[in-house]
């Protein structure tokens, strides 16, 4: 059987391997990037599916349009206005089976093989594994602590001209190092893309989910020349097996992702699209949002403050002010990916830095998820994740 090289060169991801570990009770997994399951709002959805098979039952069994149900996308063009301080209607929007779907037909559209892609460094594996099956030319853009560093970008869009064909970027809570963008450095990389003018990817799928300090206006809402490409979902904030997510783009960039999705699954679920929009009927979304931003800050402060009084000295971590993860330093020298071995062992179990760097290496870091794991979990787990360190760094 002969495969085409696109299909021989296609990989496993390291974060979907690891996920298979919290298929094991035993293991306390911080690895993936799971909501907590006890807050998905099964006895609300009971009454969605009722009311979704009286009211609509014919027209949510069968096949809809690619854009995706219109009150659906109304709610999301209202939400982004309340949430994301922008202005669209659903000429402006399409719904995506999650937003992994829009990051792969987003970088279909607008990469050809050596095509340079600009992305944070570290960033989201997800992304550069949706992005390498179009072959691009990574490019590394230099970040601090408050993101991408404006001079530093302005020094490879100078290099690398016109063959820059997107950046892709997570401002809020990034994934995987949590850190949030400040205002003035979102007006500094909005002057710079409108100078050079090309398309930029907004990934924003944890942008509700602050615990701690105001609302940063997203990138799209600052954007005065179509180049944002803004990414959403209701993965974090209502349920992930839904696959309902969302993009926001200029009418000419959403026609050509329709016609692309037409070719890959012809829309996203009919039946998903309405839960969700029954849901927000029916239901507070808001009032569930502030459910899950409480025991998730309890389990970020948690987790931050067992690090902190278990971790031996030299290991750091940030303190996001929002999202799912944060992101751990080991001294020079250590590698991340060579401990799990050991952390395994223990039954714990993390993600390794180096993935979420396109071109490797950066070995002394990896990132930890506090939203899934129950209190007792979280404590257990750093303790014997820092014995592990403590072994090591006692060699």
């Amino acid at each position: 059987m002969q495969f085409s090289d696109l299909a021989m060169n296609l990989k496993a991801s390291e974060i979907r391997e690891l996920l298979k570990l919290t298929t094991m009770p035993e293991v306390i997994s911080f690895a993936g990037g799971l909501p907590a399951p006890e807050l998905f709002p099964t006895e609300q959805l009971k009454k969605v599916d009722d009311a979704i098979l009286t009211k609509d039952g014919r027209a949510a069994l069968q096949y809809g349009t690619t854009e995706g149900y219109d009150p659906l996308r109304k709610q999301i063009a209202a939400r982004m206005k309340q949430a994301f301080m922008v202005d669209c209607n659903i000429d402006n929007i399409t719904i995506t089976s999650g937003s992994q779907q829009g990051l792969s037909m987003l970088a279909q559209i607008f990469i050809n093989p050596g095509d340079v892609v600009l992305v944070e460094s570290p960033t989201y594996l997800g992304a550069i594994n949706a992005f390498k099956l179009c072959k691009p030319e990574f490019v590394e853009v230099p970040t601090d602590e408050k993101g991408v560093i404006p001079e530093e970008l302005e020094k490879i869009l100078a290099k690398y001209g016109d063959r820059v064909r997107m950046m892709y970027v997570i401002p809020e809570f990034q994934n995987p190092t949590g850190i949030t963008w400040p205002v003035e450095r979102r007006k500094a990389f909005m002057d710079i893309v409108n100078r050079y003018d090309f398309p930029v990817l907004e990934d924003d799928p944890y942008g509700e989910l602050r615990y701690d300090g105001d609302k940063v206006p997203s990138l799209k809402s600052m954007d005065t020349k179509g180049n944002i490409i803004f990414l959403g979902s209701f993965s974090k904030i209502l349920m992930p097996g839904l696959r309902i997510a969302w993009m926001v783009a200029d009418p000419v960039i959403i026609d050509k992702v329709v016609k692309l999705k037409q070719a890959v699954d012809l829309q996203a679920s009919s039946f998903g699209q309405r839960q969700t929009s029954y849901y927000i009927d029916m239901f507070d979304l808001d009032e569930h949002v502030a459910k899950i931003k409480a025991l998730y800050k309890k389990r970020r402060d948690l987790m931050c403050e067992s690090m902190k009084q278990y971790f031996p000295e030299g290991i750091t971590f940030t303190y996001p002010e929002g999202g799912l993860f944060t992101w751990v330093t080991l001294p020079e020298g250590m590698d991340a990916k060579e401990l799990m071995p050991k952390v395994l062992a223990k039954n714990v179990a993390y993600v390794p830095g180096g993935p979420f760097y396109p071109h490797g290496g950066h070995a002394n870091h990896f990132r930890l998820n506090y939203s899934n794991m129950p209190e007792d979990r979280i404590v257990e787990g750093i303790k014997r994740l820092a014995d592990v360190l403590k072994e090591e760094l006692a060699k």
